[in-house]
């Protein structure tokens, strides 16, 4: 955190910025998307709760907090109304600029956290691809927030029982974090038709198979029953969310410990 105790980048000045780099070389980057999460959450769902994620990792691990990458790869929403979306190349450009450029800046230890689940084909691509652009020492990794916790409290969070977009999970999430943004009184339960239950494999299959998939499958854009979201639900989620982070982000730093880069 910087030395004046402000934990986004954005608020910091520059002596403050110098100061937590003296102290912490460490920066968390939310990555979310801007997308329709049916009739009853808000577009900004996915940057809202990588934010909330990040800032809570951040606050444990002495990190500053970037700004919020807020356009992703949504382009298998296209069709309803409104949906901006980031192609593949585009963001992997997006991401490698923004990686190198906090890399030059003096960070060396840059995490991604993702709240949109599309993003991650790119962001690990995007990674692969930019270590010899980045100072020798310099860790760079990506996660998705959600696939940090164990399997018991993902199940519960998001999976094919709990629904996988604009469901019960995200929905209390987002209301812990501002009630005021979820209008639970238009929520709707649809789950998609599957001929037979979906393996994650068989769901990346379609899903990523072209631009407009989701609308031919869930004509509400939402995949599960959000009814019964409440904020206190979300404040157990987000707390659960914030200890799985943080016990990842401390297994992977040991593992770019045991493996360090060799000279060439």
């Amino acid at each position: 955190m910087a030395g004046d105790g402000k934990i986004f980048l954005a608020d910091c000045t520059l002596p403050a910025v110098e100061a937590h780099l003296r102290e912490s070389a460490k920066i968390v980057v939310p990555v979310g998307a801007t997308e329709q999460h049916g009739p009853h959450a808000p577009f900004g769902t996915d940057a809202i709760l990588s934010t909330e994620a990040s800032v809570r990792l951040a606050r444990r691990v002495g990190a500053l907090v970037a700004p919020a990458l807020s356009y992703g790869v949504s382009g298998d929403h296209r069709g309803y109304a409104g949906v901006p979306f980031l192609s593949a190349s585009t963001m992997t450009t997006v991401v490698q600029d923004v990686v190198v450029s906090l890399a030059e800046g003096g960070f060396r230890e840059i995490i991604l956290v993702n709240g949109h689940y599309t993003n991650i084909v790119v962001l690990h691509a995007a990674i692969m691809e930019i270590g010899d652009r980045v100072p020798k020492g310099t860790v760079v990794f990506p996660f998705n927030y959600l696939d940090a916790l164990p399997p018991d409290q993902l199940a519960e969070y998001l999976g094919a029982e709990m629904g996988l977009h604009a469901n019960i999970g995200e929905t209390s999430a987002v209301m812990a974090v501002d009630e005021s943004l979820v209008d639970l009184e238009q929520a709707v339960r649809e789950y998609p038709a599957f001929p037979t239950e979906p393996t994650p494999a068989m769901i990346s299959a379609y899903f990523f198979s072209a631009r407009g998939t989701l609308p031919r499958a869930s004509r509400s854009g939402v995949w599960g029953d959000p009814s019964g979201s409440t904020a206190e639900r979300g404040r157990r989620y987000l707390d659960q969310i914030e200890e799985a982070c943080v016990r990842f982000v401390g297994e992977v730093e040991a593992l770019f410990a045991a493996f360090p880069e060799r000279d060439a």
